[in-house]
């Protein structure tokens, strides 16, 4: 008997496959628990508009992404501190820092989290800051750091 998985089922599949299960295995164990309906024309059909409509959202998603990305590439960030001798910061910029800098200049709402500083910033000068906006896209802003 052919059925849609309706959730993962450990040592059968995943949720959205369609498999041939035993009528027994169907009948007493999957369709009566949710986690499988009878593989018809109409919902072999509804599945198939679920995963393109899927497909298109998920493009749709990395779309937005790549024009946030390149919209943040063209972002210049500047930190006005106080500095001791030989351009030292007292304290330091963290990605939280960078994060709030960016929300209440430029209006992006960007998690700390996807800010990658592998150290915080305690010099003066430059620094190029990677931002993580999509699984396999990124994009780079520098921040200036100048004496108050």
């Amino acid at each position: 008997m052919k059925v849609i998985l309706l959730k993962d089922v450990k040592g059968t599949g995943k949720k959205g496959d369609i498999i041939n299960a035993s009528d027994g295995h169907a009948r007493n164990f999957l369709i009566p628990r949710g986690l499988a309906k009878e593989a018809t024309d109409g919902s072999v059909k509804e599945l198939e508009h679920q995963a393109a409509s899927k497909q298109k959202k998920e493009q749709e998603k990395f779309d937005e992404a790549k024009a946030l990305a390149a919209e943040i590439d063209k972002i210049e960030i500047t930190f006005k501190t106080k500095a001791g001798e030989g351009g030292r910061l007292f304290g330091s910029i963290t990605n939280k820092d960078v994060a709030e800098e960016l929300k209440k200049k430029h209006n992006l709402d960007i998690d700390k989290k996807k800010i990658s500083l592998d150290q915080p910033i305690r010099n003066l000068g430059t620094t190029k800051v990677q931002i993580k906006v999509y699984p396999k896209i990124s994009s780079t802003i520098s921040v200036h750091v100048v004496e108050e």
